[in-house]
């Protein structure tokens, strides 16, 4: 397990931040290409319900029925959808992600801005909106932050819906006069340059740049920040792309692990058969990344898969529908038009054998005598042996750097990757698996997006080339850094690290040990209240707010992030129960964690429920957890809500909260 030291990031490191920037506008929106996608395949005229031109998948009998459906497609949403709703999700998205105080007023500033841009011009534009969309939001929180705290109560929402209208507008503007013709011009020239390298028999030489640049993670900035939409506008026009193929096509990858299951050494060739199974039918590209970089000569091998299958593509005029995302064969073959099924299945086998041959003949005569690859091998063979993981092992590959010097519990885990999808969400459910079994089930472990990561986490786990890049946001936590995505026994590590550091050494943790009950001073007599008189939702989050303050467990600045948080999303759980709480910004404003308790004498309309219980809520740590546990099975129970409605004193809710025991 290897632990790093923060390290200045080099201009990989910058790239890589714009790539994943540029991903994470698309890939919430996934969903939403696969839907564009589906009904492009099924009912334009080339497409499986239809016979025009290229046969169908429909019976005769169902060519004069389902004719309609042609215009329904073709000139009713399938253009619609790609000139306006995605370039607008995108802009939206990235307005979001600009403004995280306010992230829905960043993304309509963003989406009004992205329509300048989309009226401009009548190609899709989807680098329009990458540009227009962050800039409404990134721009929009800067003039709020002028007139912050200035404005009278009583006209902030008319000031702030009057000053995102008037942005908005002149962001729009500034898209349809300036942005427009610039970006047009771009995309025009780029696919100038496609025709050119299609026209000469060049673009099977786009590998040489695609495959290296997959391999630093920017794979998914590559495939949706520049091949989908320059593949968009194409199969638009022609019905299919084969710049969807490009970088999605899962050939290449799997002949690279099958030349590691038969030809690798140690860990890597163990790992290899799971990781192809997971590349080709889960679509995670990122899985077979490290193995590159393990050896960084196999990246030709890469290159001949990824050019033999661009050339087979070529040769047979295939190409997708809409992007195949994720990237598995399953994915691929749902957006293959029927003409082009033969053209693409030649093309991954192509790809796979292409690469398995030279990368086997790289891994087969390879005699360099590499300290760091024996080792792999020697550790994978003791750990064999012995059936487990070992901490001397770790060390080792660790060079030293060991963390046994880490102080303080570890309560929050997150394995971050690129885009938060695939390779972190892979990695987060074996490591929780892990660590939960070992009985340490008060410990969270979750994935996430590098970009979007806190300085929250207790222990970040990286692949090694995505560590520095986490450091930046995440500078207090304990960084691990993985060379492969299936390489258990650092999660294993990981949880004898726990076992140093979350329990008394000479008491094993168990998953059966009884749950502690919750610390003291969590809720304290005085931050309870019975018999409180209904009022606005607002100043009901505002006596809970107060509560906490009075306790001494928060700053006064927490109550406006209470309400904050209420805007964006509702903290009413059901059964006459709200629990308000703060933002993530808010965290520094709490002292300690602490909860407060009111009951109302008649239910508070919360949104439209009715709300009688109100718990806020403080939470530093984890230590709130088992308390909140215990409240969510109180309000399940009829019995014990009565209970708490029948209270006549602060030690009689004590009491009730206090007599459910733990799952």
């Amino acid at each position: 397990m290897a632990t790093t030291q923060a390290t200045p990031g080099g201009a990989r490191v910058q790239v890589q931040k714009v790539g994943t920037f540029l991903s994470n506008m698309v890939m919430p929106n996934i969903g939403a290409f696969i839907a564009w996608g589906l009904i492009t395949a099924l009912f334009i005229e080339k497409g499986w319900l239809n016979r025009g031109g290229s046969g169908g998948l429909a019976p005769d009998s169902w060519v004069a029925e389902i004719g309609g459906w042609g215009d329904f497609a073709d000139g009713g949403i399938v253009g619609p959808m790609i000139t306006y709703l995605l370039p607008l999700l995108i802009g939206y998205t990235g307005g979001k992600m600009m403004y995280a105080a306010s992230p829905m007023r960043g993304g309509v500033v963003g989406a009004i801005a992205t329509m300048g841009v989309i009226a401009g011009t009548d190609i899709p534009m989807f680098m329009g909106a990458m540009i227009m969309g962050p800039l409404g939001g990134w721009s929009m929180r800067h003039i709020d932050a002028l007139w912050d705290t200035k404005i009278k109560p009583g006209f902030e929402m008319l000031v702030n819906n009057f000053a995102a209208g008037i942005w908005g507008a002149v962001l729009a503007t500034f898209g349809f006069f300036v942005m427009s013709p610039i970006v047009t011009w771009i995309a025009n020239r780029l696919e100038d340059g496609i025709d050119v390298l299609v026209t000469n028999n060049l673009l099977p030489f786009t590998s040489i740049i695609i495959e290296p640049a997959k391999v630093l993670f920017l794979n998914n900035a590559l495939n949706h920040g520049v091949l989908t939409p320059l593949g968009s506008t194409e199969a638009l026009e022609n019905g299919k792309s084969v710049l969807f193929l490009l970088e999605a096509n899962p050939g290449a990858g799997l002949g690279l692990l099958l030349a590691y299951s038969m030809f690798g050494k140690g860990l890597a060739k163990a790992s290899a058969p799971g990781a192809a199974i997971i590349h080709f039918f889960g679509g995670i590209h990122e899985i077979y990344f490290p193995f590159v970089l393990m050896k960084p000569k196999l990246i030709l091998a890469m290159i001949a898969g990824g050019m033999t299958q661009i050339f087979i593509n070529v040769i047979f005029n295939s190409g997708l529908r809409a992007p195949a995302a994720p990237g598995s064969i399953i994915a691929v073959y749902a957006q293959t038009p029927s003409n082009s099924f033969i053209g693409v299945t030649l093309s991954v086998i192509g790809g796979a054998a292409a690469t398995f041959v030279v990368a086997a003949l790289l891994l087969k005569t390879d005699r360099s005598d590499d300290p760091e690859d024996q080792l792999v091998a020697a550790t994978a063979s003791m750990e064999a042996m012995k059936g487990k993981s070992s901490s001397v092992s770790g060390a080792l590959l660790d060079g030293g750097r060991g963390t046994a010097d880490h102080q303080g519990a570890i309560r929050s885990i997150v394995f971050a990757c690129d885009a938060g999808m695939g390779s972190s969400a892979m990695g987060a459910s074996v490591l929780r698996k892990k660590v939960h079994s070992a009985g340490f089930t008060d410990v969270t472990v979750v994935n996430q997006a590098i970009s979007n990561l806190t300085d929250t986490y207790d222990l970040v786990v990286t692949h090694q080339d995505l560590t520095d890049r986490a450091r930046q946001q995440t500078g207090s936590a304990l960084h691990v850094s993985v060379d492969d995505f299936m390489s258990s026994p650092r999660y294993d590590e990981i949880v004898e690290l726990l076992a140093r550091t979350n329990a008394d050494p000479a008491a094993a943790p168990s998953a059966a040990a009884a749950e502690p009950g919750p610390p003291t001073g969590l809720l304290a007599r005085e931050s309870i209240v019975l018999d409180a008189l209904a009022e606005s939702r607002d100043d009901a989050i505002t006596r809970a707010g107060d509560l906490l303050v009075s306790a001494g467990a928060v700053d006064a600045s927490y109550v406006a992030a209470m309400l904050d948080r209420e805007t964006s999303v509702s903290t009413y759980m059901g059964n006459g129960l709200a629990i308000p709480h703060g933002t993530n910004e808010a965290k520094p404003s709490i002292r300690r964690s602490a909860i407060s308790f009111v009951r109302y004498t008649d239910p508070l309309d919360w949104n439209g429920k009715p709300a009688r219980f109100v718990i806020g809520i403080a939470g530093a740590g984890d230590d709130h957890l088992t308390l909140l546990r215990r409240i969510a099975e109180v309000f399940v129970d009829a019995d014990q809500v009565a209970r708490l409605e029948a209270a006549q004193s602060a030690a009689q809710v004590l009491e009730v909260l206090d007599v459910v025991q733990p799952a």
